[in-house]
């Protein structure tokens, strides 16, 4: 679906609505505005329940909003600013439920003209706030990596790749929007919201104010329970993830591949480093002329054809092993089933902590033999202590237990029954994951990838995915993960 296709569907649906209005409840002060309000609020609706199925997915993109935050404040005089966004990011899963519920009731309130007055500032509120957040996002494209938002003299030409946020987040996974689409939408949205304020007397008004509140009250409260179940304890029961059930992850894999392979680089857009002018040069002139345009003096940024599909994130499905191999093809090629349990992050905080530790010294002799050729032997002369400091990790013990209690004893059933077993987390590092394994008892191995590529594949730390030949098959929060035998009766077939 685009976007066009979603607001045409928005306006039917929204000239429907009127027509209840005006028609049958009767109630429309002004045909204008009750089309506005009913467009703008089964919009809000829309856009406020495909981020209620996934209220993870909504924090995940706030947490990537407070990390540029925090980066761009960081080095200008509002530097003051920058520590407050760590903590908001730490909140991130609160803000999330609490502006998916407001952006739905106010979609409610709108519809039904609850408190007219309060509704057309809120609207025109909550539009203006994302339009700045989109605009800001938008305009990180023109701001080269080196460079701080703020240093406005120092922006360059839109890059793509320049932004931190690719997508605002608008209509969570259901449909990824760039920036500048994003932005443009909320431009759009400012003239209803400045229209609500003009004319708010003239905003229709469904059924009494006790049965308004009423449906609110209820509203909110339902929500609220929606919200909690699709992360607290259950994953999204509808997935508009790329890794959603019945993928068949390594044929798409595979042709993403295949298709972006077919991409052509046909041109070269060369930018002056101090003047900020730019040339473009096709791809043949580029390779006669490169040498007039030294990478001291000028950036390069290569134009490319457009590949026949868009790539999806399965396009960066990568795993390593310990010593740093990609076995994410190897892992998608195995047959039969098999059980991965993804955690995003390891929870656990590690400290220094010096040791002492017997160090043998050793002394080099020479030896003659009966032949009389010499050689060289090294003898144990003695053991000396030697202080070393090491990393001493301490594990959350709720998450640990997750792991002991719940996630290990069906791992060492599954392996019985002939499963491939293994982990993955997220950018953990060697020693981090082995401190793990050990702490945890497990016994299979745990690989490492992408945080946001784990977070993208189950919404649940930990989640477990049950793989048959590269298919998603089935996944689970760790909260709702069946018996072994009831898994092995239903899926496992």
């Amino acid at each position: 679906m685009t976007l066009t296709t979603l607001l045409l569907g928005v306006a039917f649906f929204a000239a429907v609505f009127t027509a209840l209005v005006g028609l049958v409840f009767k109630k429309q002060e002004n045909w204008l505005m009750t089309y506005v309000q009913s467009f703008c609020g089964i919009l809000f609706l829309f856009s406020g329940y495909v981020k209620a199925v996934d209220p993870l997915g909504t924090a995940y993109k706030m947490e990537q909003y407070f990390t540029e935050f925090e980066s761009t404040f960081a080095d200008t005089a509002l530097s003051f600013l920058a520590p407050l966004f760590p903590w908001l990011s730490s909140m991130a899963i609160g803000f999330s439920v609490f502006m998916i519920i407001f952006e739905i009731i106010l979609g409610l309130m709108l519809l039904m003209g609850s408190k007219r007055k309060l509704t057309a500032w809120l609207f025109f509120g909550l539009v203006a706030f994302f339009t700045v957040l989109t605009g800001f996002t938008y305009l990180t494209g023109y701001v080269p990596n080196d460079v701080n938002f703020f240093s406005f003299g120092d922006w360059g030409p839109y890059v793509k790749t320049n932004m931190k946020v690719t997508d605002c987040g608008c209509f969570g996974d259901f449909l990824v929007l760039e920036p500048k689409t994003s932005f443009l939408k909320d431009v759009f949205l400012l003239a209803p919201s400045i229209y609500f304020i003009w004319k708010t007397s003239d905003m229709h008004q469904l059924f009494s104010p006790k049965i308004r509140n009423s449906v609110l009250g209820a509203a909110t409260a339902g929500l609220l329970l929606m919200c909690l179940s699709n992360y607290s304890w259950d994953i999204p029961r509808q997935d508009f993830r790329p890794f959603k059930v019945g993928t068949d992850v390594a044929a798409v894999k595979a042709f993403e591949a295949e298709e972006m392979a077919k991409v052509q680089v046909y041109a070269y857009r060369l930018t002056n480093k101090s003047t900020g002018k730019s040339v473009e040069l096709p791809y043949a002139d580029f390779l006669k002329k490169f040498k007039d345009y030294p990478k001291a003096e000028w950036e390069y940024e290569q134009l490319k054809t457009e590949p026949s599909i868009k790539p999806s994130k399965i396009s960066e499905y990568s795993i390593t092993d310990a010593d740093g191999l990609e076995i994410a093809d190897s892992l998608l090629g195995m047959k039969g089933y098999s059980m991965m349990i993804v955690s995003y992050k390891l929870k656990g905080e590690g400290r220094s902590e010096k040791v002492m530790k017997k160090v043998p010294i050793y002394i080099q002799d020479t030896v003659t033999t009966a032949s009389g050729d010499e050689s060289f032997v090294r003898k144990l002369d003695r053991e000396e202590n030697q202080e070393f400091t090491e990393t001493i990790f301490d594990w959350d013990p709720r998450f640990s237990k997750i792991y002991s209690s719940i996630v290990n004893p069906m791992m060492t059933k599954a392996e019985k029954a002939g499963l491939k077993v293994y982990g993955v987390v997220g950018g953990a590092g060697t020693d981090k994951i082995e401190s793990f394994r050990h702490h945890t008892q497990a016994a299979y191995p745990i690989y490492e990838a992408d945080d946001i590529l784990l977070k993208t594949i189950v919404r649940s730390n930990p989640g477990i995915v049950l793989w048959k030949d590269g298919t998603v098959v089935k996944k689970w929060h760790y909260k709702k993960l069946p018996s072994w035998e009831d898994i092995q009766s239903e899926y496992v077939k």
